[in-house]
């Protein structure tokens, strides 16, 4: 008995002293690539041999039919019963692949459902499940997103591997089981239209600067000859311009001068000091004046972001325009005040700053489609599962593009949800796939895990011996490994098999491990 426990603690021994190995070789591996890094998180042209698009086939799940079937989008506010598929550490947004291997028997049921239906055949419902801080019940999140089947493969063990690909957001109103499968009732949300900056809006109302003098000319038309006309063509002008808006860019205009209007109402004394002295400073620091219609300082446009035109952006423009001036509402917001709005300048803005940070090169055909580029982002940008949900209930592309601008501003480390621990840098991402830096996984046991990947990774430990089988990444090998500090699992490290391929090795993190602090 004796000899027994003496052999196992002996095997004991030899494992962690196989472990320290691995990290010793690891480390040497990872720094001989570090001399060749850029700066961007990508890799060069030398450093770099792996084909990115094999990763986005998820040929671990082995062969898969295509279903060759493509679903219908339904309106706005249409109301669908589908098969529900709820995913705890899982946010799918539209156009974003999610692969699946179901084993747990209402899963199976309701992809065989989801096969056969006639309403919505090959859909499937998605949404994220979660539970409290403190563990108990599992919670489903309001808005989710339907799938559609595009791969299809039943096994003989009655599991099935499917892959799957987002569609239209929904509404979950409610959800249940029916024979033996889990179904829910969803409503589709309306799609987003992108505000673009109407053409030649400012010419075509009188600017800010002028506001002044056409108070002036109101009060005293008989100072100026025709002073009547000239109020009844800025009248016209207006209606001219407001006839060729959109719903959703007549309802932002509105928004801009109404602010003005409200300011106008309210009296002096119930402003805030703080805002006036802010404006104040920043306008006789030197900054252009808030009429100029070319860009402005940054501290302007970054008040009217943040406070989404609030009472310093409504303070100033009643300075200018004079108390309560009802020729005011005839005045035109400068261009950057729609900027903050436009669709497609925040597309652009974001594109660049993903560019720089994910080195990924081109980026133009997003950048025409704002819509698919908000979702894009989002599905991809190295955030914790709770603020992807937040960037997936956000309704209007420009308001979930600023979002993502200011997450990209704030994104510097990736650190440990338990302990806080830095576990990555953004200058250590790394695009192991054609679909991006993160990505959704299945693992042999259904599991699906959202993650990101990195060159390099600190504060980790190996937990497992290195496996081919089942990996994610073909030609890679695996090794579990664990938050040195709390023990929790972080995630992989991947190591090349074929001495050829590079990168030698990477790290994927887990995204529902990291928290949301991420400087």
């Amino acid at each position: 008995m004796e000899d027994e426990v003496e052999r196992r603690q002996f095997e004991q021994i030899l494992e962690l002293d196989d472990e320290e190995l691995q990290i010793e070789e690891v480390d040497s591996l990872l720094e001989s690539s570090d001399d060749d890094r850029e700066t961007t998180g990508g890799a060069s042209i030398d450093d770099f041999t792996f084909d990115t698009y094999l990763t986005s086939l998820h040929s671990y799940l082995g062969e898969v039919d295509d279903t060759r079937h493509r679903s219908a989008f339904w309106e706005g506010g249409a109301i669908l019963n589908l098969p529900l598929f709820y995913l705890e550490g899982v946010v799918l947004f539209p156009e974003a692949t999610l692969p699946l291997r179901v084993t747990k028997p209402n899963f199976i049921a309701a992809v065989n459902r989801a096969m056969s239906q006639a309403d919505a055949p090959y859909t499937i419902g998605v949404v994220r499940a979660y539970r409290n801080t403190n563990g108990g019940l599992l919670n489903l999140a309001k808005i989710g997103t339907t799938a559609e089947i595009r791969q299809y493969r039943p096994l003989e063990d009655g599991t099935v591997n499917l892959v799957t690909r987002g569609q239209q957001r929904f509404c979950l109103r409610h959800h249940w089981i029916d024979a033996g499968a889990s179904f829910g009732e969803i409503q589709i949300i309306e799609k987003d239209v992108p505000f673009i900056t109407p053409r030649d809006a400012c010419a075509k109302l009188v600017p800010l600067s002028n506001i002044r003098s056409q108070q002036m000319l109101s009060l005293n038309p008989s100072s100026c000859g025709g002073g009547n006309e000239k109020i009844d063509s800025i009248a016209t002008s207006e209606e001219s311009f407001e006839s060729e808006l959109s719903q959703t860019e007549w309802r932002i205009h509105q928004s801009a001068i109404g602010a003005c209007n409200v300011s106008d109402r309210t009296d002096e004394s119930t402003s805030s000091d703080d805002d006036y002295k802010s404006c104040r400073s920043d306008y006789q620091s030197g900054n252009p004046s808030l009429n100029d219609s070319s860009s402005p300082p940054y501290s302007y446009e970054k008040q009217i972001r943040n406070a989404g035109l609030g009472i310093g952006a409504k303070y100033m423009a009643r300075k200018l325009a004079g108390p309560r001036s009802r020729i005011s509402c005839g005045a035109f917001w400068p261009y950057w005040v729609y900027r903050v709005y436009d669709s497609c300048f925040l597309a652009q803005r974001a594109a660049d700053m993903w560019k720089q940070i994910v080195g990924m090169p081109d980026m133009d055909g997003f950048v025409r489609k704002p819509d698919l580029l908000s979702f894009y982002i989002a599905s991809k940008i190295p955030v914790a599962e709770p603020t992807r949900q937040e960037l997936l209930e956000i309704d209007g592309i420009s308001y979930r593009l600023r979002r993502e601008i200011e997450l990209l501003e704030r994104l510097d480390c990736i650190r440990c949800k338990i302990c806080q621990t830095i576990i990555a840098r953004r200058s250590d991402m790394l695009v192991m796939s054609s679909d991006g830096p993160l990505g959704a996984y299945v693992n042999a046991h259904g599991y699906v895990h959202e993650v990101m990947t990195f060159r390099k990774a600190y504060g980790l430990a190996l937990r497992s011996q290195p496996t081919e089988e089942y990996s994610w990444f073909p030609g890679y090998a695996w090794t579990i490994t664990n938050c040195a500090s709390c023990e929790t699992l972080m995630g992989w490290l991947f190591t090349a098999i074929n001495e050829k391929l590079k990168p030698k090795a990477f790290w994927g993190i887990r995204s529902y491990q990291i928290t949301d602090d991420m400087r």
